[in-house]
């Protein structure tokens, strides 16, 4: 097999099929590159066979989240340690060919200079490129002390209005999770827009949410800064990770997805049953919907959607090829949501164009 790219996505799938005894050929122009961006999960999304005693740098065992009200949420959240989550994804005995891959075909892999590589199946893990017709998520980011934050819990997603934006422009939330070692990350996020919320608008709202709790920062904190598609991958046997329709289009998250099919696309089997198909499908009409909100209502929907049952909130947020549980949790959200919103979510989901600015991105037409 031929493994393009070697993300966590790549490497996960390159790993899985020399643990069964193929032969891989793994291509990056960076194999050696760190992982810097933060990676997490749900705990219960992790394969059986990844250890997560050693890939697990910190674990939020009720999670908070707030629209415009508190909701503890009953799921342990992990953020995962690059590093060893790398190592533990071990590649000996494979070939790691460090060079660009530009064309793709089934049985063949064409790189930038020039080589040639045969397999009986080649798969690009290269991730999604950007492009203006896709929405993407955005986030500004520092890590601190833990100490400096000590009044802040760990946060998944914090709607409220103390970042300083004007209430009628796109909504962003505050990340917030243990790193381990004491280390904390605080970050400002765009869900998803078409655009999204730049970098700059992010950092700006960060300090003020972060000065309107209490929070001095002296300068120096590591940033993270996010940018990413959030659609554009293509379901199918080809394409693996966020280029294989992975990435879960209402919040952005792939990484658990992708560890967790590792085994089944290593093995040839099918990871995009009709099943999954569906569900990818009702997840693009929920990014519809995300994108169509107006900024008052973004809190609300997602106050609905935190009061949902544990076992509704798992199968949206979760369940890749739960399509019974993805249309009961879409069913029972929708019901719960003021009338208004229910139109427009409606209208959204259909396909029929509506006008608004959305919880990330400026005036769109869906």
């Amino acid at each position: 097999m031929v493994v393009c790219g070697l993300g966590p996505a790549g490497r996960a799938l390159a790993h899985r099929c020399l643990m069964r005894g193929m032969s891989v050929v793994a291509v990056d122009p960076s194999p050696r590159r760190r992982w810097t961006a933060t990676y997490a999960a749900w705990a219960d999304e992790l394969p059986e066979w990844l250890d997560p005693t050693l890939v697990t740098a910190a674990t939020v065992a009720r999670p908070t989240a707030w629209g415009a009200r508190r909701h503890e949420l009953d799921r342990p959240y992990v953020v995962l340690d690059n590093e060893r989550l790398r190592d533990s994804l071990a590649l000996a005995g494979a070939e790691i060919v460090a060079d660009r891959a530009v064309r793709l075909d089934r049985h063949a892999a064409t790189l930038a200079s020039g080589r040639v590589l045969t397999a009986g199946r080649v798969i690009d893990a290269r991730g999604i490129a950007r492009s203006p017709a896709r929405a993407e998520q955005t986030a500004y980011g520092v890590v601190v002390d833990a100490s400096t934050a000590a009044d802040i819990e760990p946060l998944f997603m914090d709607w409220r209005a103390d970042n300083g934006a004007d209430p009628a422009a796109p909504r962003s939330f505050l990340y917030a999770v243990p790193l381990g070692g004491g280390a904390l990350l605080l970050e400002e996020t765009c869900l998803a827009g078409r655009p999204a919320l730049d970098i700059g608008e992010l950092r700006t709202r960060l300090l003020h949410r972060l000065r309107a709790r209490g929070i001095a920062l002296d300068g120096d904190e590591p940033v993270e800064r996010v940018r990413f598609p959030v659609q554009g991958g293509r379901p199918g046997r080809r394409a693996f990770g966020a280029a294989g329709g992975f990435t879960h289009p209402a919040t952005g998250y792939s990484v658990a997805a992708t560890l967790d099919a590792a085994d089944t696309v290593a093995a040839g089997g099918n990871a995009w049953p009709p099943s999954a198909r569906a569900v990818s499908a009702l997840r693009a009409a929920g990014l519809r919907a995300l994108l169509a909100l107006p900024p008052a209502d973004v809190p609300g929907f997602f106050d609905a959607f935190f009061a949902l049952p544990a076992p509704l909130q798992r199968a949206y947020l979760s369940g890749r090829t739960d399509l019974g549980g993805t249309v009961a949790a879409m069913r029972a959200l929708f019901t719960a949501l003021p009338p208004g919103t229910r139109v427009r979510i409606a209208a959204a989901t259909s396909g029929i164009p509506v006008r608004s600015r959305g919880p990330g991105g400026s005036a769109i037409m869906e």
